[in-house]
């Protein structure tokens, strides 16, 4: 059995950045086990796996919903492409003030002596983000050597499942530049860190609207491989996460 398949890197619209997933393209139902093996082969945080809804549809044709929607466990998401976009629309997730004395030895343990400007966490998300000096600049953020793993033992509260670093963005007017940049790692989850993280920004995005007064922002995740991201704000307490993509292999699996 032959089956199709891609390798995508989202956020980016240059080959081996961005956040990379594999895409199966599925002309029959496969096992459950098969899926794993295939997706532990692919060895890709993510790898997801399209089957047809009727027998007689057809992936040669272009997908003529201008919406797609994915039911997950937080829901409805829907997404949709302008141009050379792709559009998430996601919850936006509020953050509350945290005691630092509560978490100061997982902050320690992620960003050692720097100085930490806010700690808050989202309780919906059980994402904590530390928002680290304005007088830092962005190579600071991603030269930082965090051991992720020692984050485990350094999390006494059981409450924090994702650790957000992030610190405001400069623009000298000349050029593009980016409203913030962050890092996220959830080592809880057995990801030390994750490459571009659309759900950390459903939280970063409500922190940084209310700091800087916008709705609309560009962000900038400074993981090695690096993503950028366009976000909207809208009144209904959702937000646009838009991101480029670049498909970097085309091919077939053998099974």
């Amino acid at each position: 059995m032959q089956v199709p398949i891609f390798t995508v890197d989202a956020f980016t619209n240059r080959p081996f950045c961005g956040n990379p997933a594999a895409v199966c393209l599925l002309e029959n139902d496969l096992d459950e086990d098969l899926h794993q093996k295939i997706a532990t082969e692919m060895n890709l945080s993510e790898t997801a796996f399209i089957r047809k809804l009727h027998p007689t549809d057809d992936f040669t044709k272009k997908n003529p919903n201008s919406v797609l929607t994915f039911v997950t466990l937080s829901g409805e998401l829907k997404t949709r492409q302008e141009k050379d976009h792709i559009v998430l629309d996601l919850p936006l997730y509020s953050t509350d003030p945290q005691v630092l004395q509560e978490v100061e030895e997982l902050i320690k343990a992620a960003t050692g002596d720097m100085i930490v400007q806010d700690v808050r966490y989202s309780p919906d998300t059980k994402k904590l983000l530390v928002r680290l000096s304005d007088a830092y600049e962005r190579s600071v953020l991603e030269e930082l050597q965090v051991s992720a793993q020692r984050f485990l033992s350094a999390e006494k509260t059981g409450k924090v499942k994702g650790l957000i670093l992030t610190l405001k963005g400069k623009s000298n007017g000349k050029e593009k530049g980016h409203d913030f940049y962050s890092r996220y790692f959830a080592p809880w989850y057995g990801v030390l860190e994750d490459p571009v993280t659309g759900s950390a920004h459903a939280v970063l995005s409500s922190y940084w609207s209310e700091q800087l007064g916008k709705k609309e922002m560009l962000a900038f995740q400074c993981s090695r491989r690096g993503g950028e991201l366009k976000i909207s704000l809208h009144d209904n307490g959702r937000v646009e996460i838009a991101g480029q993509f670049a498909i970097v292999l085309k091919g077939n699996l053998t099974l």
